[in-house]
Order: C-alpha cells, then structure tokens, then sequence
C-alpha cells in the first residue's frame, strides 16, 4: 500500500504530520532561510549590503571588538570556495546572535542567527566563497559587539563559479 492508495483521512493526517515535522525544523534554521521570529525581523537590508562594515551597520547600528572569547574555526586553505566550512564558539556571556561575514563576497552577511536564552553559542555551517577573503564572527552578547577573524583562501569555485 503506498501514500496515494490510502483512504483520504489516512493521506491527509499523513500529510499534516510531514508538514508539522518541517515546521519544527525551520526553527533551527538561519535568518536566511528560515523566517524570523513573530518579534525579529528579518534583516534584510543587511543581507543586501556589499561591504562588511556597511552590512554590520545595517544588522547590528554598531560596531564590534575584537575578542580572544571567541573561536572561530575555518581552514587556512579552502580547496572549494562553494562549500568552505566554519563553526564558532565562545564563552561570553548573554550571546542574543552569531553572524558571519565574508568581506569579498558579493554581499558581505553571509548568516545571521538569533540565539535564544539558555541556548549554547554555537553554530557551524558552509558558506559560499567568491575568492580568498577574512571571514568574521560577530558575537552579540550583553548588549555588545565582540569579533574574530580568520583569513581563508579559496583554491578553486566559489560564488562566481
């Protein structure tokens, strides 16, 4: 028996729980692909922006500092700027958001997580590199801005191709 051979009801309960189950994944899911919160907007605006300090002014109204509480993790070399993976941590305190940045991209945020209270400050993900460039985590905690830098360089691909 398969899903279109079931009787109505059956296909219909079927379909409502695949659709609660992708409802409650989305909220895991970055500013850029997830819809924000019912009290966040999303920042698009930042997303829009082409330089790095343009698009933290837009997201953030400020700017950040340096912080040896962050670890940012991304390779000194990446063999393919389509898929360059990067993860950071960090032992401030109150983190409200982790964002990432790539300077030469065609746009500067590349994703922007709200982190809610009590949730640990960390994220990993793949981001899409045009070329080599600094990549930067931004930490909002306690009202304030802190930052890492990592340069990476891209071998090969990226988001021109």
């Amino acid at each position: 028996m398969n899903a279109t051979t079931l009787p109505h009801p059956t296909r219909r309960l079927i379909l409502q729980g695949a659709i609660s189950v992708a409802l409650i994944g989305l909220g895991n899911l970055p500013f850029g692909t997830a819809h924000a919160a019912a009290n966040d907007k999303y920042p698009e605006e930042a997303f829009r922006q082409k330089s790095e300090a343009d698009a933290i002014k837009a997201l953030y109204g400020k700017t950040a500092e340096p912080s040896d509480k962050i670890k940012l993790d991304a390779p000194e070399i990446a063999e393919n700027g389509g898929v360059v993976p990067i993860s950071v941590t960090t032992t401030l305190d109150k983190v409200t958001s982790i964002s990432f940045f790539v300077a030469e991209n065609p746009s500067a945020l590349a994703a922007s997580y709200r982190i809610p209270d009590g949730t640990i400050p960390a994220v990993a993900n793949r981001l899409k590199m045009a070329k080599s460039s600094n990549v930067v985590a931004i930490i909002e905690a306690d009202g304030k801005l802190y930052s890492a830098t990592r340069e990476v360089k891209v071998t090969v691909g990226g988001c021109g191709g």
